[in-house]
Order: structure tokens, then C-alpha cells, then sequence
């Protein structure tokens, strides 16, 4: 039904900035959330930040408040993450993913599509 890929993953120094495209395509609805999320070597995926079909409402993790931002282009069908201040701590795989309700979460079993993911590693 929804197909998720993304982009714009890199190698980048402590400080620098990176900016995340997920393309989606397929049958979507308004009644939706898109999220993004991270999973780092040895540990579990956690929530990054999402945000409502329309636009007006995102919501964002401790570690990415202040730093990140989501936004999306519907008419792109493309949601962003662009990331600012980038710390090594933020090294991860950087997935995408789409949640068909009227509802937020930040659980990722609440999301029922998912991209394959973008690596995102940060030196210092």
C-alpha cells in the first residue's frame, strides 16, 4: 500500500549538517503520521521525531529538540529530517516510517510501513 525509501545519509564531522528525504509513494491518507527514527550499533531503535499529514503538528525526541527538524512537501509526497549540531552520538541507521490513524506515537510498532533505512555515522 505505502512504499517508504530514503535518502541523504552520509559521513560527516562533529557540528556539521545533514538533511534526510523519505520518499513515499502509493496509497497514503490524510488521517496519517509520518515518523522518523534511528537504531545505533548495539541498540534498540528509538524515536526521532514525527510529524501529521498536514503539517501542522511534530513532535520530536529530547536528544533532537533544538537540533533536528522535521518538515514535509506533499506536494513532493517527501518528508525531511534536516539535522544540525550533528554529535557522534547520533550515528545510526535512519528509518523512516508511516502510521495510518488518527492518533500520534512514538512506538514503532505503531508503525505499520517502513523504509529500508539511511546510514548516518558522525565523527569527532
Amino acid at each position: 500500500q505505502v512504499q517508504l525509501v530514503e535518502s541523504g545519509g552520509g559521513l560527516v564531522q562533529a557540528g556539521g549538517s545533514l538533511r534526510l528525504s523519505c520518499a513515499a509513494s502509493g496509497r497514503t491518507f490524510s488521517n496519517s503520521y509520518m515518523g522518523w527514527f534511528r537504531q545505533a550499533p548495539g541498540k534498540e531503535r528509538e524515536f526521532v521525531a514525527l510529524i501529521n499529514w498536514r503539517g501542522d503538528f511534530t513532535y520530536y525526541a529530547d536528544s533532537a529538540k533544538g537540533r533536528f527538524t522535521i518538515s514535509r512537501d506533499n506536494a513532493k509526497n517527501t518528508v525531511y529530517l534536516q539535522m544540525n549540531s550533528l554529535k557522534p552520538e547520533d550515528t545510526a541507521v535512519y528509518s523512516c516510517a508511516y502510521r495510518f490513524s488518527g492518533t500520534w506515537s512514538t512506538r514503532p510498532s505503531d508503525y505499520a510501513y517502513w523504509g529500508q533505512g539511511t546510514q548516518v555515522a558522525v565523527s569527532s
